[in-house]
């Protein structure tokens, strides 16, 4: 099965990394956050991937031209030009690089990858949020509905603690941060029929994915959450970086399920 990642847009709530680089290929513990998210996919035996590029995308065609080396030691013999490869820590990825525009948003994108995706299920995620999901239960409770689409709900901490004040001021409770109960937010990792892009039919360049054909997807009851109360972080801003690198660095980063 195909797993499709988002990876072209402009990033610009983290414009401090991504004035160089796009924001898939900001680096979490030394290794761009695509290459976590593509590490647990792969931990469950699925390393066909589709990147769907955009915004400086040539550096992530780049990375992975170049992966090979990157992650080999090697003897360079400049007198004769000859290079020897001793040993490599690849990984088993085979990656479709896909160039869909700069501008395009992301229900465009997704259709322009269509070409490279049989008529079976597939995944879809996002290239800047990472998660504990068990991707083996996601898949088999995809299968168990039958409907077209299947997104992962997730529910965020809240940023802030609470209190409840009387008339003259005082306190009556303190509430600490926790989950926000009740509310379920789109959380990617999904997984998707093929008949998904009888959703896609017109020109989808200036459309999101998550506005006209989740919407319709909603309405045709055609749209299933699965809910998943582990961990999961977006990268949307400088914090989120630091957070992640902190979790990394001090070997507590749950979505490191891989060995």
């Amino acid at each position: 099965m195909k797993v499709v990642i988002f990876a072209g847009g402009l990033g610009t709530r983290i414009s401090e990394e991504t004035e160089v680089r796009p924001k898939p290929m900001v680096e979490i513990g030394g290794k761009p956050i695509l290459w976590h998210i593509m590490k647990i996919y792969g931990q469950y035996g699925f390393n066909d991937f589709i990147i769907c590029l955009g915004y400086k995308g040539y550096v992530i065609k780049e990375y992975f031209m170049n992966y090979f080396l990157h992650n080999a030691d090697i003897t360079v013999d400049l007198a004769n030009n000859r290079m020897e490869i001793l040993g490599s820590k690849s990984e088993a990825f085979k990656v479709t690089l896909v160039d869909t525009g700069l501008d395009t948003k992301t229900a465009g994108r997704l259709q322009q990858v269509q070409k490279y995706i049989s008529n079976e299920d597939f995944m879809l995620t996002y290239g800047d949020g990472v998660s504990d999901i068990n991707i083996n239960k996601l898949l088999a409770f995809h299968k168990s509905h039958g409907r077209i689409a299947t997104v992962s709900g997730i529910q965020l901490d809240a940023r802030f603690g609470g209190m409840d004040l009387s008339g003259d001021g005082r306190v009556t409770s303190f509430k600490e941060k926790k989950k926000d109960d009740g509310k379920w937010i789109n959380g990617g990792f999904f997984v998707l029929k093929s008949q998904v892009f009888d959703y896609l039919k017109k020109d989808m360049k200036e459309v999101m994915w998550e506005d006209e054909p989740l919407e319709k997807l909603t309405a045709d009851g055609e749209l299933v959450a699965y809910r998943h109360n582990g961990f999961w972080k977006c990268m949307d801003a400088l914090r989120d970086k630091i957070e992640l690198n902190n979790l990394w660095d001090t070997d507590k980063a749950p979505w490191k399920i891989w060995k």
